[in-house]
């Protein structure tokens, strides 16, 4: 079992950031600037080409802290941010940027290469939550959310199916083709984003996706618009949809 160790921190608008590492894998956890009480958890899961401090991932993290009061951790994804890339991120880096080139489909491409990931990031992430568990601001009790679009989506799905600690889950905007059978092992309260003009996932691999899921409590946004144009507000309605299924600040720490 890896230990957390952190490396840097800073604050600002009322959130405190602090750069950690679990093993050799490198993560940011955002709390409220007071960290006396304790405070549900919700891990993130970052795009594709992005990184633990991406905009989208800094932006949802704003809004979960002070918001919600929860505690926000994410880690880089293999191949991605801080961590090097592998000939194997190359390769298939290099063959999405020839077919998109092409004007040929990116979905079996990116389903592959997002399969692959998730197959390495599962247990980075089931690591990482144990040594936050460990913090006494979060505690080894407390209810765990997860929050992930698109590769988050890839990754989180296989995660949350394996992982019992994780409560309430937001997905969104992936193709089936691998994730559909993990899904039906999901039964906790799922909320799911799609796009209906989706130039990537068409209607019906997302439908099928959501349709996947056994959470006797699941709700679709769709919302009309490009792949890139999931609107702002969603983030909105994942802050409450945590606030409703993890509660708010919990008992202070002894």
């Amino acid at each position: 079992m890896f230990s957390l160790q952190f490396t840097a921190e800073s604050s600002s608008h009322g959130m405190l950031e602090r750069d950690f590492t679990v093993g050799d894998v490198p993560g940011v956890l955002w709390s409220p600037a007071s960290v006396s009480d304790r405070a549900p958890l919700v891990l993130l899961g970052h795009g594709g080409g992005n990184h633990k401090k991406h905009p989208a991932m800094s932006g949802r993290a704003q809004r979960l802290v002070t918001g919600g009061g929860f505690h926000v951790a994410v880690i880089d994804a293999p191949g991605h941010g801080d961590r090097p890339r592998t000939e194997h991120d190359e390769a298939e880096i290099a063959e999405l940027f020839r077919a998109r080139a092409a004007g040929e489909p990116e979905g079996p491409i990116v389903v592959r290469y997002n399969d692959h990931l998730a197959g390495l990031a599962v247990p980075e992430y089931q690591a990482t939550l144990d040594a936050l568990q460990e913090l006494p601001e979060i505690g080894a009790d407390g209810p765990v959310g997860y929050w992930g679009i698109n590769m988050g989506t890839a990754i989180g799905v296989p995660f949350v199916a394996a992982e019992p600690r994780i409560t309430a889950a937001v997905f969104g905007q992936h193709w089936p083709d691998v994730l559909a059978e993990k899904a039906k092992h999901i039964t906790i309260p799922i909320e799911f984003d799609l796009q209906w003009d989706d130039e990537h996932i068409s209607r019906e691999e997302g439908l099928a996706l959501f349709d996947a899921f056994a959470s006797k409590e699941k709700s679709l946004h769709v919302n009309s618009g490009a792949h890139k144009e999931l609107p702002r507000f969603e983030a909105d309605s994942a802050v409450r949809f945590f606030a409703r299924h993890l509660g708010g600040a919990v008992t202070a720490s002894a």
